[in-house]
């Protein structure tokens, strides 16, 4: 007698055939990594402490840095910065401002964070620590003090270059050093989306529009480390970091968080189960060199091969123009009986936050804020505050861009608009 093979032996038939397709897989081509926020509990590694390119995930490193030198009180969250002829000559993706362009360290920050605009790291970079070199020296200290052995930085944007390692687990570090030294600065990672006049630009991190709780962090791509992502979500007063290194594409990478993510949220009933895996300073670093995922990520095989010199700006067009490719067609024989992953689609979000050039009182700063009778009792409060004379520039007093970034994030939730991905 006849059987028909059930729909689950067929899903797996399909897989076995896809995997056959694409070959054994590499040694160390992708590297991820799940710890509680507030631990450092390791919930779930693999290659997490492998050496590996970072890209634009440096960039966090970047925020940390400047948020310590105004912590410091060394700068201004209103302080201007102006763009140099090297800033503006980086490669994008970027702002693409002209030589001489000013912005303050506030707004520089969230077009460094949603944009992830390589001018803008520069331009902090400089206006921090004097020259690149100067502020890769303040990246590398501040490493060391956290205990992420395995990273060394050499340019504030990730941008390719042989000695700017990290690894998933010195990232976790840092990602729980950003959460915990700098709550009131939470606001800079998961902005959804920046208006610069009548550009709107979304973040990269599409978990924040499609994934419930996702309230954080940064993502990443040059050709040698694929495409990178480090990912943080609160449910129920718990916060995760989430971290995939060498995804194929912008889309593989986020499904693979957004994977990590619900099953730490939702495996803590099976976590007996589960053998310690400590906490993640704890992991032990391995001495190697980081794989070079270039042909892998940028080779010809590809249809629509991403281009380096766009970062971040072409990968869900050249995840979508790759359907054919056998990985590709390995995640759909992968797709669940009821046809849906983890994520879902665009919902509605934040509106967008308004940046701009110039000082801090430039009329889109206005925009932002609250409404005008609560500005009036708020000016009001402070009118017997002084100037902080460290500023050096056309600036209001130090406690303005405290509260600029707060009431954004107050009043950023309306009105409401619905994004694309």
């Amino acid at each position: 007698m006849s059987h028909c093979p059930s729909p689950y032996f067929r899903l797996l038939i399909a897989a076995i055939a896809a995997l056959m397709l694409v070959g054994a897989p590499r040694a160390h081509a992708e590297a991820t990594l799940l710890i509680e926020a507030s631990t450092g509990k390791v919930l779930h590694a693999e290659n997490a402490a492998s050496p590996w390119y970072p890209a634009s995930v440096t960039k966090l490193m970047t925020a940390y840095t400047t948020l310590r030198a105004i912590k410091e009180g060394r700068i201004g969250f209103n302080t201007l910065l102006t763009v140099s002829r090297n800033a503006a000559a980086q490669q994008p993706t970027k702002m693409g401002f002209a030589v001489g362009t000013r912005v303050t360290v506030d707004n520089a920050l969230k077009m460094l964070m949603v944009k992830s605009a390589n001018d803008m790291a520069v331009t902090i970079a400089e206006g921090v620590g004097g020259s690149i070199e100067g502020f890769a020296d303040m990246m590398n200290a501040n490493a060391r003090r956290l205990g992420m052995s395995e990273s060394h930085f050499v340019n504030p944007n990730g941008l390719p270059a042989d000695n700017h390692v990290t690894s998933a687990r010195d990232l976790g570090i840092l990602a729980r050093a950003l959460i915990a030294e700098f709550p009131e600065d939470d606001f800079y990672w998961h902005i959804h989306a920046i208006q610069y006049g009548n550009h709107v630009m979304h973040n990269y991190n599409s978990l924040l529009d499609r994934y419930p709780g996702a309230d954080g962090m940064k993502t990443g791509f040059i050709c040698a480390s694929g495409y990178n992502i480090v990912a943080s979500a609160t449910r129920n007063g718990r916060r995760l970091i989430a971290i995939v290194l060498g995804a194929y594409s912008g889309a593989v990478r986020a499904q693979k968080a957004a994977q990590l993510l619900e099953n730490g949220f939702n495996g803590g009933s099976l976590s007996w189960l589960t053998p310690s895996l400590g906490t993640v300073d704890q992991l032990a670093p391995i001495d190697a060199q980081p794989p070079n995922l270039r042909e892998e990520m940028c080779g010809g095989h590809r249809r629509k091969p991403p281009s380096e010199d766009n970062d971040e700006e072409q990968q869900d067009a050249a995840a979508s123009g790759d359907t054919g490719s056998a990985r590709a067609f390995m995640l759909s024989a992968l797709r669940p009986p009821n046809g849906k992953f983890v994520l879902g689609p665009p919902v509605e979000t934040e509106a967008p936050i308004k940046v701009f050039t110039g000082p801090a009182d430039h009329p889109d700063a206005v925009q932002v804020a609250e409404p005008k009778a609560k500005k009036k009792k708020r000016l009001a409060k402070r009118s017997g505050h002084k100037t902080d004379a460290a500023e050096t520039t056309e600036t209001s007093d130090e406690a303005k861009p405290a509260t600029a970034h707060k009431r954004a994030k107050k009043h950023s939730g309306k009105p409401k608009v619905s994004t694309a991905n």
